[in-house]
């Protein structure tokens, strides 16, 4: 597979070759985050978001901090629901409303999960010195914002 990238871009400039590298990079970093780090969305996330709110928010509540469709974020629930780990329950004065739920054993999963999380942040950077933390957050600050540009730009010119 590496010969066949190196063939289709073998005519990268440096400058060209460097940004395919970094987006590589940062391509990596954004899957291993993703699966080792809790992600954004998914069971762990959602266990733990539900014990730092107390143990109960609405569906509706769940669906709008993780940004989640109401069909994925309802099979989403039906797995943890599934798993013991939550219970749903709907609102007595208007039926439409459903609550969510941690289960003891749920909890128990937020802890854990919360614990490997925190594992996972501090350990994340130590082979990187304090100057080169600030030096990478100072760079991928100025790499967002520089999208962020990027595409309010062309988000107007599409209009």
């Amino acid at each position: 597979m590496k010969n066949l990238e190196d063939a289709c871009c073998s005519t990268d400039t440096p400058e060209e070759a460097r940004a395919r590298k970094i987006l590589s990079l940062l391509g990596y970093c954004g899957h291993y985050m993703h699966f080792h780090g809790g992600g954004r969305s998914g069971q762990a996330p959602i266990l733990c978001t539900l014990a730092k709110a107390g143990g109960t928010l609405s569906q509706q509540e769940l669906g709008m901090r993780f940004d989640l469709k109401p069909g994925s974020l309802s099979e989403l629930l039906s797995k943890l629901e599934a798993a013991g780990l939550i219970e749903r329950t709907r609102n007595p004065s208007d039926r439409r409303q459903l609550f969510v739920k941690l289960t003891e054993e749920g909890a128990a999963k937020a802890g854990q999960d919360q614990g490997d999380r925190l594992r996972f942040r501090r350990h994340a950077f130590e082979v990187l010195t304090t100057e080169e933390q600030e030096q990478l957050i100072s760079a991928l600050e100025k790499v967002r914002d520089h999208w962020k540009e990027y595409d309010a730009k062309n988000d107007s010119n599409a209009r």
